[in-house]
This record gives structure tokens, C-alpha cells and sequence, in this order.
């Protein structure tokens, strides 16, 4: 196995509206999750948040602690919500093992103990996406699906955003420190995502966007309200959302995608809205 890690490091809002294109892509854009038999990781300083990804097909592969986490586990000070977005595979916490099937998630609560991810089916790999922020409690390790979540149906065909988000890894579901991550699936015809947009000042996020067609693509916006950005994007990739920027987008076939926050609280609602004739 092999495992791939790099630190981003966190931007001033004044300094990143002055970014362009290329800055932009490296310094939030994740392109590079998937590989076979490797953990592929991004350290970012927003909230001490890691986006990673596993695909297991010839072997297993271990949660190792990278080295920015002086620690003998990853897990030591860190929890970890994992979704599978492939094949069945299997996640092993210390003596427990977690079946994941497709959009089945785990969340993993801080310990010393390995994390082992295998495949059930070599020809169709599991595709692990995580994301880990740190921990100052222990919660029991847990696994959640679609049916575990709290549903929130929101947006019209005709504005195009209709959508079910799927809150799962939250605090209305399983105690967490303060990870939070759910999943947002878009009706066939809608394209857009978080509209109103808003930002949570006292919470970071990240998107991961698949189930969206390798010739199609999302636009993903970020920025403050009156200084928009935006990032082109494609099946499996993931994208850093700082505090104080936006996130949203629009593509050119419906998708889905999960978000994942870290942060100061574990509300929801803490979110402050924009109107659409305000943004810039």
C-alpha cells in the first residue's frame, strides 16, 4: 500500500480574492483521492481538517498517522466519518469490523487502534472517502445509512435544486465532538446546491462531488458573498470551503455530493444567508 499526504495551509479573504485560476485549484481544489491501494490525504489548517480517500483492491490498507499528527494512531486525538461511495468493502476498527455498502457511512470516535480498510470484490472496489477533524471525547464507533438519517427535502424542479440532504454523521443522529457530515442528492433536472448561499463563520466545510458523468462537470463556487470565485470540477473530487467563504454550485447534470464540517459548534442552523441579488 502507499500512503499520499499534503498540507494546505489556511488564506486571508483579502489575499485570496486576489488568486487566480491556478492558485485557486491549489490551494482548495482536491483532484487526487482514488488510486488503487492507495490513502490519499489533504491536511488543511481550516479547523485542523483532514480529506482523504481509500480504494483498496489488492490489499488492505491501514488509516496510517501521518506525520503532521504526531501520533501513534490516527485516530489518537481524531475522529473519523467515513462514507463508501464504491463496491462493499469492509472498515476495521481495532477488534470491530463495519460492512460499508454503497452511501452506507461510519463514524469513528477517538482511540488508539488501527483503521483497516478491504474490498469484498477486488473487481468492484470500495471507495472510501473520510474526513477527520480533532477530538477532546471519545464516542462509540457507529455505522449509519440513508435510513438512520434525518431528511431534509428542499428547492422545486423549477428552481432547479430540488434535493433530499441527507443528514447523517450529526449530532441529531450520534454524539460527536464536532464533526458533522451528511449527504446531498440532487433530482434528475436540478443542478444547482446551497442556494440561498450562506456562510457559518464559526464552522469550515468540505464538498466531495460524485454520481456525476465523467464528460459532465460542477462548477463550485466559494468566495465572500461580495467577491465570488469559482472552481471547475469533476466526478470524485473534493473542495476546501473556509469559513468565511460561500459554498455552492452548479452543473451540467444533476450529482451528488457529501459535506463535511469542523468547527467551533455542532449547530446545523448556525448559518448566515445571502440573498441571491446580493451576491457578487
Amino acid at each position: 500500500m502507499k500512503t499520499n499526504y499534503e498540507i494546505r495551509y489556511a488564506a486571508h479573504p483579502e489575499d485570496a480574492r486576489h488568486y487566480d485560476t491556478a492558485r485557486l485549484r491549489r490551494d482548495f481544489l482536491i483532484e487526487r483521492l482514488f488510486a488503487a491501494d492507495e490513502v490519499n490525504m489533504v491536511y488543511s489548517m481550516y479547523d485542523r481538517m483532514v480529506v482523504g480517500g481509500a480504494m483498496p483492491v489488492g490489499e488492505a490498507l491501514t488509516l496510517e498517522a501521518i506525520d503532521p499528527l504526531k501520533a501513534s494512531f490516527f485516530t489518537t486525538r481524531r475522529e473519523v466519518g467515513i462514507y463508501n461511495i464504491g463496491g462493499t468493502g469492509v472498515v476495521k476498527v481495532g477488534d470491530e469490523n463495519f460492512e460499508l455498502g454503497y452511501k452506507e457511512a461510519l463514524y469513528i470516535g477517538r482511540g488508539d487502534r488501527e483503521v483497516i480498510f478491504t474490498s469484498k470484490d477486488a473487481q468492484k472496489p470500495a471507495l472510501f472517502y473520510f474526513n477527520s477533524t480533532t477530538a477532546h471525547a471519545t464516542y462509540p464507533c457507529r455505522k449509519v445509512t440513508k435510513a438512520d438519517a434525518v431528511v431534509a427535502h428542499m428547492g422545486s424542479l423549477e428552481t432547479s435544486n430540488e434535493r433530499n440532504i441527507n443528514k447523517m454523521l450529526v449530532n441529531q443522529v450520534l454524539p460527536t465532538c464536532q464533526l458533522q457530515m451528511g449527504m446531498t442528492e440532487l433530482a434528475t433536472g436540478s443542478v444547482w446546491n446551497t442556494m440561498p448561499a450562506h456562510v457559518h463563520s464559526r464552522r469550515m466545510e468540505a464538498y466531495f462531488y460524485f454520481e456525476l458523468p465523467d464528460d459532465q462537470a460542477v462548477c463550485h463556487f466559494m468566495g465572500e458573498p461580495q467577491e465570488t470565485r469559482h472552481i471547475w470540477m469533476h466526478n470524485h473530487h473534493a473542495v476546501l470551503s473556509p469559513e468565511w467563504s460561500i459554498h455552492s454550485a452548479a452543473a451540467t447534470h444533476n450529482y451528488t455530493f457529501i459535506w463535511g464540517m469542523g468547527g467551533e459548534n455542532l449547530d446545523y442552523g448556525d448559518q448566515d444567508f445571502f440573498d441571491i441579488k446580493e451576491l457578487k
